[in-house]
């Protein structure tokens, strides 16, 4: 059974549980010396986003020739090897048949090579947050301790570039001890159930002291007295506070969240066969160019307009998102030739056609002619 919390603090003086949110009220916290870009009152509870610090620009880009990609070509992708990617993927495939891989007649190859351009930006997000937890008569890393430090200037280690992370941390010198908001430092809220009494109406005989279908013979249940103890709150009529743990007190401090994100920006050129655009993004390709730094520039005059194109749009694009409310701390951009060829078969008396993509060699069939379902052939 819990038991009171300190002296006179009577069940008569408990108020019941507060219903308002978790959260305390934003005016008990004032703003530790030096630190205005806490929220106001109003703006308790929602993460504060601190503008980054300038960076020192990229490098310029040097001069590039491309004169190079015209004559670079692909491996051409011949009739034994787009026989052995179909059997590879009907391999996979638990309900493919085998046989009409084997069997068909490839009657055309089409291939044609398609640029990929990739733009990864790796950034580094800084929010503030009040959080709080009981408090333990602990050690306080309060203000007179010193000035915080400005969010920014706070060093953490950096994970590998372009790998994603999330770290929280206390910022320094910004605890403060509060009573608790939700039980108002008594520790303890009257039970709600009982309203403070420990008592509740016996759910055997409704209060009635007796059997409903004896009412000459008292109830078992609650001995004739029509109450019960309540199970609530093991009949002392009040409840530990769950936010302070019966404390009383709260420590409150700013909680600084950094995240690091890798954005992610994709184009590839418009084929002139219909290949499926998740094909083309799952397959792999053939490096062609890479230029990473603090900073990319927009590639130009590359022999294919529309990467370009797609280059100073997914800089463009990057930089408006992610320019006012995080700090870039690298990015890559790549060109990438990927391989498309589209089979044309004839398998008993019926034409049909598959694409094979990437350098791994993809494969997407359409209508495959041999296919099984729980052991029966689909006609």
């Amino acid at each position: 059974m819990d038991s009171l919390t300190g002296e006179g603090n009577s069940d008569e003086d408990l108020s019941f549980e507060a219903e308002s949110p978790l959260a305390p009220p934003a005016e008990l916290l004032e703003r530790p010396p030096g630190y205005h870009w806490l929220p106001q009152a109003s703006e308790f509870g929602r993460q504060q986003v601190f503008f980054p610090p300038l960076e020192t620009p990229a490098r310029p880009p040097g001069q590039r020739s491309w004169s190079w990609f015209l004559g670079h070509r692909v491996p051409v992708v011949t009739e034994e090897v787009a026989r052995d990617a179909l059997l590879s993927f009907v391999s996979s495939k638990c309900c493919y048949g085998h046989a009409a891989a084997g069997d068909l007649i490839i009657r055309e190859l089409k291939q044609q090579s398609l640029c990929r351009y990739r733009l990864e930006t790796f950034s580094e997000s800084r929010v503030s947050e009040w959080t709080f937890q009981p408090f333990t008569s602990h050690a306080v890393d309060g203000p007179q301790k010193g000035p915080s430090p400005r969010l920014w200037d706070i060093k953490v280690q950096v994970p590998p570039m372009f790998q994603e992370d999330t770290k929280k941390l206390q910022v320094p010198h910004s605890s403060l001890v509060k009573e608790c908001h939700k039980c108002h430092g008594r520790g303890r809220y009257k039970c709600s159930c009982c309203h403070g009494a420990g008592l509740v109406r016996c759910p055997a005989c409704c209060g009635s002291k007796r059997r409903a279908r004896q009412p000459a013979r008292r109830c078992p249940r609650c001995s004739g007295t029509g109450r019960r103890r309540c199970s609530t709150c093991s009949g002392s009529g009040s409840k530990t506070c769950a936010t302070c743990k019966g404390e009383r007190k709260l420590l409150h401090s700013i909680q600084l969240v950094i995240a690091w994100k890798n954005s992610l920006f994709e184009f590839v050129s418009q084929p002139r066969l219909s290949c499926p655009r998740e094909l083309l993004a799952k397959a792999k390709g053939e490096s062609l160019f890479k230029d990473e730094d603090v900073m990319v520039y927009p590639i130009v005059d590359f022999p294919v307009p529309e990467i370009a194109r797609a280059s100073q749009r997914g800089i463009a694009e990057h930089s408006a998102a992610l320019g006012s409310r995080a700090r870039i701390l690298q990015q890559r951009q790549t060109i990438e030739l990927v391989p498309l060829t589209e089979v044309h078969y004839w398998y008993q008396g019926k034409d049909g056609v598959y694409y094979i993509c990437g350098t791994d060699h993809q494969v997407h069939v359409e209508d495959y002619p041999q296919r099984h379902c729980c052991g029966c052939t689909i006609l």
